[in-house]
Protein backbone atom coordinates (compact mmCIF):
# COMPACT_ATOMS: atom_id res chain seq x y z
CA UNK A 1 0.00 0.00 0.00
CA UNK A 2 1.61 3.59 -0.85
CA UNK A 3 1.90 6.07 1.86
CA UNK A 4 -0.88 8.53 0.44
CA UNK A 5 -3.03 6.26 -1.61
CA UNK A 6 -6.37 7.89 -2.07
CA UNK A 7 -5.62 10.74 -0.35
CA UNK A 8 -6.22 14.44 -1.76
CA UNK A 9 -3.43 16.52 -1.90
CA UNK A 10 -3.20 20.67 -2.43
CA UNK A 11 -0.19 22.06 -2.83
CA UNK A 12 0.49 26.11 -3.19
CA UNK A 13 3.29 27.46 -5.38
CA UNK A 14 3.07 23.79 -6.86
CA UNK A 15 4.41 24.76 -10.36
CA UNK A 16 8.20 24.80 -9.77
CA UNK A 17 11.38 23.90 -7.25
CA UNK A 18 9.90 22.30 -3.83
CA UNK A 19 6.10 22.32 -4.38
CA UNK A 20 6.57 20.62 -7.91
CA UNK A 21 8.55 18.03 -6.64
CA UNK A 22 6.62 17.44 -3.64
CA UNK A 23 3.36 16.50 -6.21
CA UNK A 24 5.91 14.50 -7.92
CA UNK A 25 6.03 12.78 -4.91
CA UNK A 26 2.84 12.66 -3.53
CA UNK A 27 0.90 11.46 -7.25
CA UNK A 28 3.79 8.32 -7.27
CA UNK A 29 2.38 7.58 -3.10
CA UNK A 30 -1.11 7.29 -4.61
CA UNK A 31 -2.43 10.96 -3.78
CA UNK A 32 -4.60 13.02 -6.28
CA UNK A 33 -2.93 16.44 -5.93
CA UNK A 34 -4.39 20.17 -6.76
CA UNK A 35 -1.75 22.57 -7.76
CA UNK A 36 -2.40 26.35 -7.04
CA UNK A 37 0.26 28.81 -8.28
CA UNK A 38 0.07 32.53 -10.28
CA UNK A 39 0.57 31.36 -14.02
CA UNK A 40 -1.47 29.40 -16.00
CA UNK A 41 0.96 28.57 -18.44
CA UNK A 42 3.84 27.13 -15.41
CA UNK A 43 0.65 25.75 -13.81
CA UNK A 44 0.18 24.00 -17.55
CA UNK A 45 3.96 23.00 -18.04
CA UNK A 46 4.33 21.61 -14.27
CA UNK A 47 0.68 19.59 -15.13
CA UNK A 48 3.14 18.05 -18.66
CA UNK A 49 5.82 17.21 -16.35
CA UNK A 50 3.63 15.23 -14.12
CA UNK A 51 2.23 13.53 -16.96
CA UNK A 52 -0.93 15.08 -16.78
CA UNK A 53 -4.80 12.95 -16.64
CA UNK A 54 -7.52 13.33 -13.77
CA UNK A 55 -4.80 13.21 -10.66
CA UNK A 56 -3.55 16.16 -11.34
CA UNK A 57 -5.46 20.15 -10.97
CA UNK A 58 -4.52 22.57 -12.03
CA UNK A 59 -5.62 26.25 -10.39
CA UNK A 60 -4.24 29.86 -11.14
CA UNK A 61 -4.65 31.92 -7.90
CA UNK A 62 -3.05 34.39 -5.77
CA UNK A 63 -2.61 33.57 -2.39
CA UNK A 64 -2.24 36.70 -0.82
CA UNK A 65 -6.39 37.54 -2.25
CA UNK A 66 -8.84 36.46 0.42
CA UNK A 67 -10.70 35.76 -2.42
CA UNK A 68 -8.67 33.49 -4.68
CA UNK A 69 -8.01 31.49 -1.58
CA UNK A 70 -11.84 30.98 -1.22
CA UNK A 71 -11.97 29.88 -4.68
CA UNK A 72 -8.57 27.57 -4.98
CA UNK A 73 -10.07 25.64 -2.05
CA UNK A 74 -13.55 25.62 -3.19
CA UNK A 75 -12.56 24.23 -6.77
CA UNK A 76 -10.11 21.51 -4.74
CA UNK A 77 -13.12 20.64 -3.32
CA UNK A 78 -15.37 20.44 -5.42
CA UNK A 79 -12.97 18.42 -7.84
CA UNK A 80 -11.52 15.99 -4.63
CA UNK A 81 -14.74 15.88 -2.11
CA UNK A 82 -11.69 16.88 0.53
CA UNK A 83 -8.89 18.15 1.40
CA UNK A 84 -6.57 15.60 2.97
CA UNK A 85 -3.41 16.94 3.09
CA UNK A 86 -1.91 20.56 2.57
CA UNK A 87 1.17 22.08 1.96
CA UNK A 88 1.35 25.65 2.54
CA UNK A 89 4.13 26.31 0.21
CA UNK A 90 4.18 30.05 -1.74
CA UNK A 91 6.40 32.01 -1.06
CA UNK A 92 8.71 34.74 -2.59
CA UNK A 93 12.40 35.83 -1.34
CA UNK A 94 12.20 39.65 -1.36
CA UNK A 95 15.17 41.90 -2.43
CA UNK A 96 18.51 41.84 -0.67
CA UNK A 97 19.54 45.09 1.10
CA UNK A 98 20.11 46.17 4.24
CA UNK A 99 17.02 46.63 6.89
CA UNK A 100 17.28 50.11 6.80
CA UNK A 101 17.53 50.21 3.17
CA UNK A 102 14.29 47.85 2.51
CA UNK A 103 11.52 49.63 1.08
CA UNK A 104 8.11 49.09 2.57
CA UNK A 105 6.07 48.45 -0.43
CA UNK A 106 9.04 45.05 -1.21
CA UNK A 107 8.38 44.03 2.61
CA UNK A 108 4.83 44.60 2.56
CA UNK A 109 4.60 42.05 -1.14
CA UNK A 110 6.72 39.64 0.79
CA UNK A 111 4.60 39.97 4.09
CA UNK A 112 1.61 39.41 1.92
CA UNK A 113 2.66 36.39 -0.37
CA UNK A 114 4.33 34.49 2.90
CA UNK A 115 2.23 35.15 5.78
CA UNK A 116 -1.10 36.22 4.88
CA UNK A 117 -1.05 33.80 2.13
CA UNK A 118 -0.15 30.78 4.53
CA UNK A 119 -2.66 32.57 7.07
CA UNK A 120 -5.75 32.45 4.54
CA UNK A 121 -5.18 29.08 3.17
CA UNK A 122 -5.37 27.85 6.89
CA UNK A 123 -8.61 29.96 7.31
CA UNK A 124 -9.79 28.26 4.34
CA UNK A 125 -8.93 24.76 4.50
CA UNK A 126 -9.01 24.21 8.33
CA UNK A 127 -12.60 24.15 8.44
CA UNK A 128 -13.09 20.88 6.36
CA UNK A 129 -10.21 18.93 7.65
CA UNK A 130 -11.87 20.14 11.59
CA UNK A 131 -15.29 19.07 10.08
CA UNK A 132 -13.98 15.40 8.96
CA UNK A 133 -11.38 15.43 12.10
CA UNK A 134 -8.96 14.47 9.83
CA UNK A 135 -6.06 16.42 7.81
CA UNK A 136 -2.19 17.22 7.54
CA UNK A 137 -1.24 20.59 7.27
CA UNK A 138 2.69 21.53 6.29
CA UNK A 139 3.50 25.39 6.32
CA UNK A 140 6.75 26.25 4.54
CA UNK A 141 8.88 28.43 6.86
CA UNK A 142 12.87 28.21 6.09
CA UNK A 143 15.87 27.92 8.02
CA UNK A 144 15.27 31.78 8.19
CA UNK A 145 12.24 31.22 10.46
CA UNK A 146 15.18 29.63 13.70
CA UNK A 147 17.94 31.93 13.12
CA UNK A 148 18.82 35.46 12.16
CA UNK A 149 20.71 36.80 8.40
CA UNK A 150 21.88 40.14 7.12
CA UNK A 151 19.88 41.70 4.28
CA UNK A 152 16.73 39.91 4.09
CA UNK A 153 14.76 41.07 7.03
CA UNK A 154 11.42 40.93 5.06
CA UNK A 155 12.24 37.50 4.54
CA UNK A 156 13.43 36.51 7.71
CA UNK A 157 10.45 38.25 9.44
CA UNK A 158 8.13 36.96 7.32
CA UNK A 159 9.36 32.77 8.17
CA UNK A 160 9.55 33.70 11.82
CA UNK A 161 5.73 34.13 11.32
CA UNK A 162 5.33 30.94 10.01
CA UNK A 163 6.91 29.18 13.16
CA UNK A 164 3.41 31.55 15.08
CA UNK A 165 1.14 30.57 12.48
CA UNK A 166 2.00 26.99 13.13
CA UNK A 167 2.05 26.64 16.78
CA UNK A 168 -1.29 28.28 16.81
CA UNK A 169 -2.87 26.30 14.44
CA UNK A 170 -1.80 23.02 15.61
CA UNK A 171 -3.36 23.73 19.16
CA UNK A 172 -6.44 24.95 17.49
CA UNK A 173 -6.84 22.20 15.25
CA UNK A 174 -5.78 19.07 17.69
CA UNK A 175 -8.94 18.51 19.45
CA UNK A 176 -9.72 17.55 15.43
CA UNK A 177 -7.20 15.32 14.93
CA UNK A 178 -5.66 17.65 12.55
CA UNK A 179 -1.80 18.06 12.89
CA UNK A 180 -0.05 21.43 11.53
CA UNK A 181 3.61 21.58 11.37
CA UNK A 182 6.42 23.49 9.36
CA UNK A 183 9.36 22.97 7.44
CA UNK A 184 13.11 24.72 7.29
CA UNK A 185 15.18 24.06 4.42
CA UNK A 186 18.71 25.56 4.36
CA UNK A 187 19.62 26.56 1.17
CA UNK A 188 17.77 24.47 -1.62
CA UNK A 189 18.95 24.02 -5.60
CA UNK A 190 16.11 26.13 -6.49
CA UNK A 191 15.82 29.05 -8.50
CA UNK A 192 15.31 31.47 -5.50
CA UNK A 193 18.59 30.68 -4.14
CA UNK A 194 20.03 31.41 -7.64
CA UNK A 195 18.54 35.07 -6.75
CA UNK A 196 19.42 35.15 -3.54
CA UNK A 197 22.91 34.51 -4.57
CA UNK A 198 23.15 36.96 -6.90
CA UNK A 199 21.44 39.40 -4.82
CA UNK A 200 24.06 38.99 -1.94
CA UNK A 201 27.23 39.09 -4.07
CA UNK A 202 25.95 41.01 -7.58
CA UNK A 203 27.66 39.16 -11.01
CA UNK A 204 29.43 36.89 -8.80
CA UNK A 205 26.83 34.74 -7.78
CA UNK A 206 28.44 30.94 -8.03
CA UNK A 207 31.11 32.33 -5.29
CA UNK A 208 28.17 33.08 -2.99
CA UNK A 209 26.88 29.62 -3.25
CA UNK A 210 30.12 28.52 -2.55
CA UNK A 211 30.27 30.33 0.53
CA UNK A 212 27.10 29.68 1.67
CA UNK A 213 27.22 25.53 0.91
CA UNK A 214 30.79 25.76 2.84
CA UNK A 215 28.82 27.02 5.92
CA UNK A 216 26.40 23.91 5.88
CA UNK A 217 27.86 21.34 7.91
CA UNK A 218 27.18 18.70 5.36
CA UNK A 219 29.03 21.04 3.20
CA UNK A 220 26.47 21.19 -0.32
CA UNK A 221 22.67 22.53 -0.70
CA UNK A 222 19.93 20.24 -0.38
CA UNK A 223 18.28 19.12 -3.40
CA UNK A 224 14.34 19.84 -3.61
CA UNK A 225 13.44 15.97 -2.86
CA UNK A 226 15.02 16.42 0.40
CA UNK A 227 12.42 18.54 0.84
CA UNK A 228 9.84 16.89 -0.55
CA UNK A 229 10.93 13.73 1.42
CA UNK A 230 10.22 15.17 4.31
CA UNK A 231 7.15 16.74 3.35
CA UNK A 232 5.86 13.23 2.28
CA UNK A 233 6.65 12.15 5.91
CA UNK A 234 4.23 14.86 7.80
CA UNK A 235 1.58 14.07 5.13
CA UNK A 236 1.39 10.12 5.57
CA UNK A 237 -0.07 8.49 8.41
CA UNK A 238 3.55 8.01 9.54
CA UNK A 239 3.61 10.81 11.44
CA UNK A 240 0.47 10.67 12.95
CA UNK A 241 1.42 11.53 16.91
CA UNK A 242 3.35 14.86 15.36
CA UNK A 243 2.40 18.18 15.35
CA UNK A 244 2.97 22.15 16.38
CA UNK A 245 6.77 20.95 15.24
CA UNK A 246 9.16 23.01 13.43
CA UNK A 247 11.81 19.98 11.16
CA UNK A 248 14.80 21.23 10.08
CA UNK A 249 15.92 20.15 6.64
CA UNK A 250 19.60 21.69 6.54
CA UNK A 251 22.37 19.66 6.21
CA UNK A 252 23.12 20.58 10.32
CA UNK A 253 22.89 24.47 9.78
CA UNK A 254 20.41 24.60 12.47
CA UNK A 255 22.86 22.87 15.03
CA UNK A 256 25.72 25.40 14.70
Amino acid sequence: MKRLDGKIALITGGAAGIGLDTARLFLDEGARVALVDLNDDDLAKAAGELGGGDDVLCIAADVSSADDTARYVRETLDWGGRIDVFFNNAGIEGKVAPLINQKIDDFDKVMAVNVRGAFLGLQHVLPGMIDRKSGSIINMSSIAGLQGSPNVAPYITSKHAIVGLTRAAAIEAAPANVRVNSVHPSPINTRMMRSLEEGFSPGKGEEAQASLAASIPLARYGEVRDVANLVLFLASDESAFITGGQYPVDGGLAAG
